[in-house]
């Protein structure tokens, strides 16, 4: 089904809260511009002061129209670049440039107002904590790195993230420059094609893009 059926579900006051949560759930399922959990973890902290929305029907419709708002303003954006792909076409510019193509490939949260602070903090403490729940990689999968290179950067990416969290939000230029240099640093650990290595690296950058998105999404808002 499609978007708007799901959420046709939701609002349907017909059916049991149970039912249109479900529906919900699989509206982020088809649009969930952080990923699904971060996606769901930012829905359940805007839909306040009530976010319950196994049990309150107010909340699960806030939460839909906040979902529908995102996604209202991605396809204009999507719209947009087709337009401007179009053009650029027809002058003979057949690849678009990696800053236009940026917003499908990493976490971002289209919409009319900046993202909600709240939210993303939110997103970026559910993926704190499956972050911490990943398998370490061993060293045997790529002999070549050493393992205080992937110690170090965990534990960076790590600190990063308690830092952003104890802060609630906020993270000063510093701080993200260090994110900036972890992230960077974690890419370049990856190798091309298939690797083991990379089953692990990549739910690593998964996160770190996340949080470095919420970070200049503070940094924005603050200055």
């Amino acid at each position: 089904m499609a978007f708007g059926t799901y959420a046709r579900s939701v609002r349907d006051e017909r059916f049991p809260l149970v039912r249109r949560h479900a529906a919900l759930r699989c509206a982020v399922g088809d649009y969930g511009p952080l990923g699904f959990n971060a996606t769901w973890a930012y829905l359940s902290t805007t839909a306040c002061p009530t976010p319950d929305l196994r049990r309150d029907s107010a909340a699960l419709l806030r939460a839909l129209a906040t979902l529908e708002e995102s996604r209202a303003a991605h396809l204009a954006e999507m719209d947009a670049f087709a337009a401007r792909r179009r053009v650029e076409k027809a002058v003979g510019r057949r690849t678009p440039r990696a800053s236009d193509t940026a917003t499908l490939r990493f976490p971002r949260w289209p919409s009319s107002a900046p993202p909600s602070r709240l939210g993303l903090i939110a997103a970026v403490a559910n993926r704190h904590s499956a972050f911490q729940r990943i398998p370490y990689p061993d060293e045997t999968l790529s002999p070549d790195i050493e393992v205080r290179r992937l110690a170090n950067l965990h534990a960076r990416l790590e600190g990063c993230a308690a830092s952003y969290l104890k802060a609630l939000g906020r993270l000063d230029r510093r701080a993200a420059a260090e994110l900036t240099d972890t992230v960077h640093g974690i890419r370049n650990l990856g190798r091309p094609g298939y690797s083991p290595l990379n089953m692990y690296l990549l739910p690593w950058l998964r996160f770190a893009n996340l949080l470095t998105y919420a970070v200049d999404v503070s940094l924005a808002i603050e200055h």
